[in-house]
């Protein structure tokens, strides 16, 4: 039985898959997958991602030049869940923070707080649009 025939895509062909610094543990985002993605990830060595907004393929870091080399790929016992273990070159988020998760809640969601600092501005890593 391969990798493959132990993962459990959802009813649009798609898995998600949670990116971690291979490094510091951090979590730095999540995103979905489909078979064509994950078999790009592997074969390159670069996270590759299906956006069901646009409904295309996507390489990270293919318009801001920060990528992600994988150095683990593991799925959950379930094999409904990826985890991908990377070396981050950049920002992971678009909006230039370190990690998609840069802001935790406070005062019983009432409010939130902003938990690490950006280190490139949108309009810095793709241009003014």
């Amino acid at each position: 039985m391969s990798f493959y025939d132990k993962l459990k895509f959802d009813a649009n062909g798609l898995i998600p898959a949670i990116i971690q610094e291979k490094s510091t543990g951090r979590i730095l985002m999540m995103a979905w997958m489909n078979r064509a993605s994950l078999e790009s990830t592997i074969a390159t060595g670069k996270t590759h991602f299906w956006s069901r907004s646009r409904q295309k393929f996507w390489m990270k870091g293919e318009s801001s030049g920060h990528t992600q080399q994988v150095k683990d790929i593991a799925f959950d016992c379930d094999g409904d869940t990826l985890l991908i273990q990377v070396e981050q070159i950049g920002a992971a988020c678009h909006e230039g923070y370190q990690s998609c998760f840069f802001r935790s809640a406070q005062d019983g969601g009432a409010n939130f707080k902003i938990t690490e600092a950006q280190l490139e501005t949108p309009e810095q890593i793709y241009g003014k649009k």
